[in-house]
């Protein structure tokens, strides 16, 4: 069993917290998430034009790449995390210029051996799925895809064919951030979802609160939580994580003790 399928099978949903690849420091970022009791670890990809995201991971973004931080940075983090924490599912998060342009067996072998357990790229879509899938899944990497409100019953088959670790639900038909979707909603999705697959569901975009967290935690297998974690990253600077583990140690409560 592999580190992400080890920690969603276990008898609690999962919190996956998310921050930006050479934002701040990104070493004691990252341990301040694991020091607070976050499952997962989504380590963004820093970008020029991140369509999906709202203006808090843009600007992390911006800050990212005008410190000059470049995909072997990046590599080189995971590397580290990798070695400080054996055992936390490392996910990398981006999109596909980075991940593609030195040819997706370059990246999946360097992802493989940073000790990467999954991707999510946000602009290859299933159909697309050759341009980066065989070779994630060659190296042991789970490709992880994105599910919408609008991803219908015509559409499922698609995203579900190929996808492993876990199904990213995205909340919204938005951008990461802004706006928090009724619960209501978001059950009725993740249950018609399920009702065609045994891949784990993480809900994510617009949860920024431990009592949106417990409310998701109900209904899903995992949360994830981003823009309010990079927020702390912008304002507190080398303050931030102990920010990030305070914030992080409540929703991690919060999720845990859901049900």
């Amino acid at each position: 069993m592999n580190r992400i399928a080890a920690t969603f099978a276990k008898p609690r949903p999962a919190l996956v917290c998310f921050l930006t690849a050479g934002d701040g420091d990104t070493a004691a970022n990252l341990d301040a998430l694991v020091a607070g009791g976050a499952d997962v670890v989504e380590l963004g990809m820093p970008f020029t034009d991140p369509m999906a995201d709202g203006p808090a991971i843009q600007k992390a973004n911006l800050r990212s790449l005008g410190a000059g931080t470049t995909t072997a940075d990046v590599l080189a983090s995971a590397s580290a995390f990798r070695q400080r924490h054996p055992h936390i599912p490392l996910v990398l998060m981006g999109y596909a210029n980075p991940m593609v342009r030195r040819g997706p067996e370059w990246f999946a072998s360097a992802a493989k051996e940073a000790g990467v357990d999954g991707v999510i790229c946000v602009d290859i879509p299933p159909e697309e799925d050759a341009a980066l899938g065989p070779a994630l899944r060659e190296s042991g990497i789970s490709p992880i895809r994105l599910a919408t409100p609008t991803t219908d019953a015509a559409r499922l088959p698609a995203v579900l064919d190929g996808s492993s670790g876990f199904l990213y639900y995205v909340a919204v038909a938005g951008i990461t951030g802004m706006q928090q979707a009724a619960i209501e909603s978001i059950e009725a999705n993740v249950t018609r979802i399920k009702q065609s697959t045994d891949i784990p569901i993480a809900v994510g975009f617009g949860v920024r609160t431990p009592e949106q967290a417990a409310e998701i935690a109900n209904v899903a297998d995992g949360v994830v939580v981003g823009s309010a974690l990079v927020e702390l990253v912008e304002k507190y600077g080398a303050n931030a994580p102990e920010h990030i583990r305070t914030l992080t140690a409540s929703l991690a409560d919060a999720i845990h003790g859901a049900r």
